[in-house]
């Protein structure tokens, strides 16, 4: 099985506001870089969004190493609220609905096709990745805001 490393980032202005993810790929010495962004969103939808898009663009199964430093993401994951959530029927332990349940159903689909590890990596400390990452859903965030609004 190949190994690959991921590294996502979300960003946006005003939360909610538009909003931009990006990603690297690295394969070896091969990497692939991607951002995109959405007009009315969360960052934490952008963070989500980041290592969904990130999976999805795998084209077979792959051990992963994916790297994010969103605590709400990781932390998800590495200690299990995720499972909680759905053994709750998507309610928090408070029994609040869980937010953001399509990602979190596209995320486990996306897990299921590959073993994935995840690793919290601290924002703006300075690590290359996820600095290049956020530079990248920064500049998809603008760009979805500066873009004109069709009117009818």
């Amino acid at each position: 099985m190949k190994h690959v490393d991921i590294f996502t980032d979300g960003a946006c202005q005003g939360n909610p506001g538009p909003g931009g993810w990006a990603a690297i790929l690295r394969f070896g010495r091969h990497e692939k870089e991607f951002a995109c962004g959405e007009p009315n969103t969360t960052n934490n939808r952008m963070e989500m969004l980041a290592a969904i898009r990130g999976l999805q663009a795998l084209k077979e199964s792959c051990e992963v190493d994916l790297y994010s430093d969103s605590q709400y993401l990781v932390n998800a994951i590495v200690k299990g609220w995720i499972r909680g959530w759905q053994n709750n029927g998507w309610r928090t332990a408070s029994k609040d609905p869980v937010k953001n349940i399509d990602l979190w159903e596209e995320l486990l689909t996306q897990m299921e096709r590959h073993k994935v590890r995840f690793h919290h990596v601290y924002g703006h400390s300075g690590h290359p990745e996820n600095e290049r990452c956020d530079k990248l859903a920064r500049a998809a965030a603008k760009r979805i805001a500066e873009a004109p609004t069709a009117t009818l």
